[in-house]
């Protein structure tokens, strides 16, 4: 559990090779939907996925957000790996070896077989009346969201009011995440907030500021319960989904931000799992 050096020089030898991604397991952008495959009761079986949340975008929010299949399905299937190989999580796999992540939406009741969920590119998400009360319902019974992937201040305000119809500020107040919180040390020791930019920015100007002066740093804010426990993490101005994507595609990207990325997403998941 305290030997971040050693378990990172084996997952630098893991990452010559990026996990195989079977044809059914890919998605396009543009697929209908209405078609999405979403997970079924007997896609749970004990064991750890990765499970993303499928939502719509509205017309107003940060224009420049993306969808909730940014990164999808590889940052899901890297993560996954990385966790099974660095923890002793147990992670479920499909017929052909792969790790077996998972869509859902916030209204099934397969939501609550998932200790964990993702949301990327909130920016502009727009829930229906109907979502915010399952996922109110998901939180609190326990239930824990990861909000990753938004940028600049018109993101931020966006979803902090979305967040605020699923679980009202009065009760759930939004905190700053600092190094001293437990999250930071779950297993691997963080100093700071990565702020870690999609591979195309990254290569161009070789910062973490995709916004520029609207994005100056990472922010790591959550909800938390009575009890302080987070409910909600936020993960503002900062991309981990694509340290976990893209941690083949350069040497020198994985090691700038690909390590960092994983040592924050797998205490993410492992306190998520834990408290």
């Amino acid at each position: 559990m305290r030997s971040p050096r050693l378990r990172w020089v084996v997952l630098l030898a893991a990452c010559v090779s990026v996990a195989a991604i079977t044809a059914e397991a890919q998605l396009r952008r543009g697929r209908s939907f209405s078609n999405l495959r979403v997970a079924a009761p007997d896609d749970f079986d004990g064991t750890f996925q990765f499970c993303r949340v499928v939502f719509r975008n509205g017309p107003n929010g940060d224009y420049n957000s993306g969808s909730w299949e940014v990164d999808f399905p590889r940052a899901d299937i890297n993560l996954s790996i990385r966790l099974s190989e660095l923890t002793k999580t147990r992670v479920g796999r499909d017929s052909g070896g792969d790790p077996s992540n998972v869509l859902i939406r916030l209204t099934s009741p397969e939501i609550f077989n998932c200790p964990f969920i993702m949301m990327t590119e909130v920016g502009a998400a727009d829930l229906s009346s109907n979502e915010v009360t399952h996922l109110r319902e998901y939180l609190q019974k326990g239930g824990f969201l990861w909000a990753d992937d938004f940028w600049g201040t018109d993101a931020w305000e966006w979803w902090e009011e979305v967040m605020g119809e699923v679980l009202p500020r009065s009760e759930y107040p939004i905190v700053e995440l600092t190094p001293d919180h437990p999250l930071f040390r779950a297993q691997f020791f963080l100093k700071e907030t990565p702020q870690i930019a999609n591979i195309g920015h990254w290569a161009r100007y070789g910062d973490g500021m995709e916004r520029g002066s609207d994005s100056p740093r990472a922010d790591a804010r959550a909800i938390v319960d009575r009890q302080g426990n987070i409910m909600v993490l936020m993960t503002h101005n900062t991309d981990f989904g694509d340290s976990f994507e893209r941690e083949a595609d350069d040497p020198n990207y994985f090691l700038e931000n690909s390590i960092p990325g994983y040592a924050f997403g797998i205490n993410s998941l492992l306190y998520a799992m834990t408290h």
